[in-house]
């Protein structure tokens, strides 16, 4: 990050009569990028702002991991992009060049050459000959001539790299994908590797393949780990030199002992001192500064083992998280009392941390499109013996919903039927949002269990959408349970209706503005909702589908018996994960979470081109200055609120990546 000789006073961009804080700060294509606002910097100590620095500095130099673990050609043209971006001396005021530059804002936004969600390949809308030219004398007589034709191979030629994730079932799922989990290999070839692979104790299993790549060798196929010395180790020696440089200022002795843990499974890549790590992450629950980092998430994977890699840093927010406590503590009651099986109910649920948090940094997979929620560990196992931390992350969700403030038209007058489902959206979506996401996050992932002998692998390509819907499942049953007004919560049931509302305009509507016609349904939490929305429709008779003005509605007929639908429904996608049944499972997906009606399809993307708006949003970070007296030490720092998308990727491509 920067490095400013100044007074050591922070500045922070204040919203004032005459210059209110502006959430969006670009659009383009189908993307708007906003700000969100970090507003305790003013309170924290100095010890926590050389922790926050130090985290993030370790974050964001784990940018370059994503970008090559999407796409191995991805880094080769994100470097030529840069070079133009910095170098081209040509007019910069021309067609072909801004459809240049939204090219590029497009690759930065997407980390990559695919788009962040649909993850088929997207291509200039200026010509290969415009685009060879820029490249080519951007770099001048540093490059031959040949290098600008092969980068524009690269992004040009659809028959390279055209999918990221490939979720085609009738195709190799495997040899089909871009993603660089895997080199040379079938998918039966790997899962035959994997059928062979040692889980170590059957009962607190290792995550086997989470943090390596496969390849084919002249030895046969064999597993490379991603670690210090070994895959993407330039980037994690730089991420282990910031951990490092955080330990002093760690606010107590448990997470100091976690980080070092970090340190030392990013220097060995060994899955069981991941496992210790987690477990004392999750015991760590006092500091106001908390991080996560490290490969996490598989739902990159087309097999759903390997997890690509990510980064947050935050603070809580102590009065929000009181929320958070009250359904934390009440744990217990919420497993008992599920719908599901009581042979799949854990029979003491122990250590449910839940927290609002404000993100101070995004990085890897969580940039720049971040989750507003997350629960972790993912190991079952750790979570049933210890428990794990769940947080709502509350200033990326109340930008999001600023930034819908901002544009004149909303997709909610565009969707929803009734004045009275408007009014109550507008009256308690916010409260709505927060509670789905609490429960999700706090209760719903951490429920239930797997019967001993279930492979925590079994569900494979299905897992990651199963499990959101599991949760979403968990967190709408509940909603409208009297508990949440006994505790409460609300005052009465019109949040729940509020958030089934939403939910079932979003999974049969809203969200199909974001899929190209024809397309079917891939990313897993777009699935997880279509899913969960078409079975209550179609297997009950409390959501009805109402045609007006030539517009296709679906309302609610009887929230009541919703409730009882969701309840059945979690039921039966707990005993699917409890017993890895991947034929049931994988029929439930395909049967309702995937494909798309292309008749109602057609018609929501007209209504929704109409209203001006764009589908998908992310990011920039704020920026942490280090303020410096004449000596040179640090004795404060800033937070400052970049103004530009594009600026922000180019300084991260300068200081947190390698020129080769």
């Amino acid at each position: 990050m920067q490095a400013r000789s100044q007074s050591g006073q922070t500045t922070d961009e204040k919203a004032t009569p005459s210059k209110p804080f502006t959430y969006i700060i670009d659009e383009f294509a189908d993307i708007k990028v906003m700000r969100y606002r970090f507003e305790a910097w003013q309170n924290l100590s100095l010890n926590q702002k050389h922790l926050i620095y130090h985290l993030s500095c370790a974050a964001l130099w784990g940018r370059d991991i994503i970008w090559q673990q999407h796409c191995e050609l991805n880094l080769v043209v994100r470097k030529a992009l840069e070079k133009a971006l910095t170098s081209y001396q040509g007019s910069r005021t021309t067609a072909d060049w801004k459809e240049f530059e939204t090219y590029c804002k497009r690759v930065f936004f997407s980390n990559g050459i695919h788009h962040h969600y649909a993850e088929e390949k997207f291509f200039p809308l200026c010509s290969r000959e415009y685009f060879i030219s820029v490249v080519a004398s951007s770099f001048g007589k540093d490059k031959p001539h040949t290098y600008s034709e092969q980068i524009a191979e690269y992004v040009y030629n659809p028959e390279i790299a055209p999918i990221r994730r490939q979720s085609d079932k009738s195709k190799d799922l495997v040899a089909s994908s871009s993603v660089a989990f895997y080199k040379g290999v079938s998918r039966s070839e790997v899962e035959q590797f994997y059928q062979k692979a040692d889980q170590g104790d059957s009962l607190r299993p290792i995550s086997t393949g989470l943090n390596t790549i496969v390849v084919k060798t002249e030895k046969g196929i064999e597993e490379k780990v991603c670690r210090k010395g070994g895959v993407y180790g330039r980037w994690i020696e730089k991420i282990i030199e910031h951990l490092q440089a955080a330990l002093p200022y760690c606010e107590n002795e448990q997470q100091k002992r976690h980080t070092e843990l970090l340190i030392s499974y990013y220097t060995t890549g060994d899955l069981k001192t991941w496992d210790d790590y987690n477990i004392a992450w999750v015991k760590e629950n006092e500091a106001a500064v908390d991080y996560i980092s490290g490969f996490i998430e598989t739902y990159l994977d087309p097999l759903g083992q390997k997890a690509s890699w990510e980064a947050l840093v935050d603070v809580k927010d102590y009065q929000a998280t009181k929320r958070c406590e009250l359904l934390s503590q009440n744990a217990q009651w919420f497993e008992d009392n599920s719908p599901i099986n009581p042979i799949y109910k854990k029979e003491k649920v122990v250590g449910i941390s839940a927290k609002v948090i404000d993100a101070v940094c995004l990085a890897g997979d969580n940039f720049p499109t971040p989750p507003i929620g997350i629960n972790l560990p993912n190991s079952d196992w750790i979570r049933k013996e210890y428990g794990s931390k769940s947080v709502n992350i509350a200033n990326l969700a109340h930008a999001y919903e600023q930034a819908a403030m901002e544009s004149p038209k909303s997709v909610l007058d565009e969707f929803a039927l009734t004045d009275e489902e408007k009014q109550r959206a507008k009256l308690y979506a916010t409260l709505s949002n927060d509670l789905h996401t609490d429960m999700h996050e706090c209760l719903g992932h951490g429920s239930g269990k797997l019967l001993e002998q279930t492979d925590q692998n079994a569900l494979k390509e299905y897992s990651s959408t199963l499990e959101e819907a599991r949760a979403d499942l968990f967190a709408l049953y509940y909603m409208y349970d009297d508990k949440m007004i006994e505790l409460g919560l609300v005052s009465d049931k019109q949040v729940a209706m509020e958030a089934y509302d939403s939910y079932i305009r979003n999974g049969l509507l809203s969200q199909l503005t974001r899929i190209q016609l024809g397309k079917d349904l891939t990313e897993s939490h777009m699935q997880a909702r279509k899913l969960i929305s078409s079975y209550a429709f179609e297997n009950s008779d409390c959501i009805e589908r109402v045609y007006q003005n030539n517009k296709t509605y679906f309302a609610i007929k009887d929230y009541e018996k919703l409730q009882k639908v969701f309840g059945n429904l979690l039921a039966t996608i707990q005993d699917i994960k409890s017993t890895g049944n991947y034929a049931k499972g994988k029929e439930l997906v395909e049967t309702y979470g995937v494909k798309i009606d292309p008749l109602l399809h057609k018609q929501v993307l007209e209504r929704y081109q109409k209203l001006n708006l764009k589908p998908y949003g992310g990011f920039v970070n704020v920026d942490i200055v280090p303020m410096r007296n004449s000596a040179g030490e640090v004795i404060d720092y800033s937070l400052e609120y970049p103004e530009s998308f594009l600026e922000q990727m180019l300084r991260y491509g300068r200081e947190y990546s390698f020129d080769k």
